[in-house]
């Protein structure tokens, strides 16, 4: 059943549409990630949504009833920004409380709730605290917690993560992810980084120019970009244009064998790095850079002709830079991309 339905939503500011007749719809439960680059509107899209925005054109719909009119207050839905927007003067305890005290719980099943929504969170006993003394992941936790106090129908979240180190990111996204698993929390979120969206979303949304560039599934979009724009902002460099006739693509790199079914005629042509295999014949190329990371090593490749070629391959035997290497591609890794549409 669609919680939130935008239906044709604009935002305006002078000439300029920051968002540009966007139609989205969020499932119950479901966990929604807008991705984008700075500018593409994803961050307006929530404001719209929580009622802080107003729009130019075009409906909010909450459980099928129109938003326009309706107060922030009244859209019962939770928010929680990227600076966490803690009250430093009041405790733990105080912060997490401050929605159902606004909402008139009593004190008695205020403190019950408080507690059980701080162990949920990883927080447990950490009430009386000073938000002073927290660290930026206890904050967070903080934030989650008084976000989730009022029991939204909608969680909002605006770069949730975006002010803490990578190691934690990564560890919380994962508890997050869990969590809203759990609860059944309805979620629509934000962020300009893909790895943390494809970890916690049921859907990613990508955005370019204040409209919807792809929207699927975490493993749809890696797997088929909806355009060259698309491939590059998920970090995909290899990509050039292509003569595609049956399974075969000319291109500045040799023949490249594409998926059967491809669409045929002048086209752009993506290459994942772990396409790029590393042979004894093929593609002669050498060696400009190699950067470890963990789990396989990225090489930079300047072949015989055609752009530079992203390439991926096991840190045990990885050539050195200025090594002399040939390559062939893999077809499974090869996706001919839709041509770009103004």
């Amino acid at each position: 059943m669609t919680l939130l339905q935008l239906e044709g939503v604009s935002v305006r500011f002078g000439e300029r549409a920051v968002v540009d007749a966007v139609d989205l719809a969020v499932a119950e439960h479901e966990v929604v990630c807008v991705l984008g680059p700075s500018g593409s509107g994803k961050s307006t899209l929530l404001r719209v949504v929580a009622g802080l925005q107003q729009v130019s054109g075009g409906r909010v719909l909450l459980g099928g009833a129109d938003q326009a009119g309706v107060p922030v207050h009244r859209r019962g839905v939770g928010l929680m920004f990227q600076d966490h927007q803690l009250f430093p003067h009041r405790d733990v305890g105080a912060n997490v409380s401050f929605g159902l005290r606004m909402r008139g719980a009593g004190r008695a099943s205020c403190t019950a709730e408080v507690a059980q929504l701080l162990d949920l969170v990883g927080l447990p006993g950490a009430q009386g605290r000073a938000v002073a003394s927290l660290s930026g992941g206890e904050q967070q936790r903080v934030a989650l917690a008084r976000a989730l106090a009022p029991s939204p129908r909608l969680l909002m979240l605006d770069e949730p993560l975006g002010q803490l180190d990578r190691g934690l990111r990564e560890r919380l996204v994962v508890e997050l992810r869990g969590l809203f698993s759990r609860l059944g929390t309805t979620v629509l979120a934000v962020t300009h980084d893909q790895g943390e969206a494809f970890a916690l979303a049921d859907r990613v949304v990508v955005m370019r120019d204040g409209r919807i560039a792809q929207a699927g599934t975490p493993l749809e979009v890696w797997q088929r970009p909806a355009s060259e724009f698309v491939a590059r902002f998920l970090g995909f460099e290899n990509v050039v244009p292509a003569a595609v006739s049956g399974t075969e693509a000319a291109t500045a790199w040799g023949t490249v064998a594409v998926p059967a079914g491809s669409p045929e005629g002048e086209q752009r042509l993506l290459i994942r790095p772990a396409g790029v295999v590393l042979r004894a014949e093929g593609l002669r190329c050498e060696v400009v850079s190699r950067t470890f990371r963990g789990t396989h090593v990225a090489l930079l490749l300047r072949p015989q002709a055609g752009p530079v070629l992203e390439a991926e391959c096991g840190p045990a035997g990885a050539p050195a830079v200025g090594d002399r290497v040939a390559v062939t591609f893999t077809p499974a890794e090869v996706v001919v991309l839709p041509p770009e549409t103004s």
